[in-house]
């Protein structure tokens, strides 16, 4: 008997599947507006398109389940112990401007806990996903999932990292304390929204140090990725909250003094 977990996380693969016809061809053709929303960021007719398409199968196959997404809110049953949360595009900017670093992140949350994440980037032709207790995977344009977990680097030193000041960081006076970050590690670069915490969960870098201004349906999916693959990831406080406006994601042993450097 499959497990309802293992069972939803099929259904959220095959969803992104979905969800990537739609996105990829916009990001192809080029042919798409582009309008402001209330907080001045950037969406597309591609973002909504994507996540109506989302939507509309996690509706039927799972309708004791609400969802969650960025671009139409909450909809479904108000008592469900289940919950998808959803961005359809994350990294519109990116999209817009042509740059393929940009993904879908479908998570599953049970009683406020993420226990299924699922991040596609068919324009670079990577995916990875997890759930709780069946460990971390990487895919590469369709290639056999590859097991994945987090790196050993024991030093700041020795870590690659990489960090996005912004505005955020700015108001609570973190600039100089990510420069410093990125001065004292042996490599810094700025990979951005959800691709620097998979390359993280990869092992591929060591710290990650997202802005402060995200929303749950940046991080929700990111949780059970990073954790499966060993690594911690957290606010900027150092508590595990996938709601929080900041994560700071890393392999775990650098965590404490990542956070405490940022402080």
């Amino acid at each position: 008997m499959v497990s309802p977990l293992k069972s939803d996380l099929e259904i959220a693969l095959r969803v992104a599947a979905i969800a990537d016809g739609v996105s990829l061809s916009g990001f192809t053709s080029r042919q798409f507006g582009v309008s402001r929303k209330a907080d001045n960021s950037e969406v597309t007719e591609i973002d909504r398109a994507t996540e109506q398409a989302i939507v509309k199968v996690l509706t039927a196959e799972r309708p004791a389940y609400s969802i969650y997404g960025e671009e139409f809110g909450v909809s479904g049953p108000a008592d469900a112990e289940y919950q998808w949360v959803i961005d359809p595009i994350d990294g519109t900017t990116n999209f817009v401007r042509g740059v393929p670093v940009w993904a879908t992140l479908i998570a599953l949350v049970h009683n406020g806990v993420p226990v299924l994440g699922v991040v596609s980037a068919p324009a670079m032709g990577f995916r990875w996903w997890a759930s709780t207790g069946g460990g971390a995977f990487f895919s590469n344009a369709g290639r056999d999932a590859t097991r994945i977990y987090v790196s050993k680097t024991q030093t700041i030193a020795e870590a690659h990292v990489s960090t996005t000041p912004n505005a955020g960081w700015q108001a609570v006076g973190g600039i100089p304390k990510l420069v410093q970050l990125q001065t004292d590690a042996l490599r810094a670069r700025g990979f951005g929204d959800f691709w620097q915490h998979m390359l993280v969960a990869q092992g591929a870098i060591d710290v990650a140090v997202d802005v402060i201004g995200l929303q749950p349906y940046d991080n929700a999916a990111i949780y059970p990725i990073l954790q499966e693959a060993g690594g911690t990831i957290t606010n900027r406080f150092g508590v595990a909250d996938w709601r929080a406006d900041s994560s700071i994601s890393s392999n775990g042993i650098l965590h404490s003094e990542t956070i405490a450097r940022l402080q």
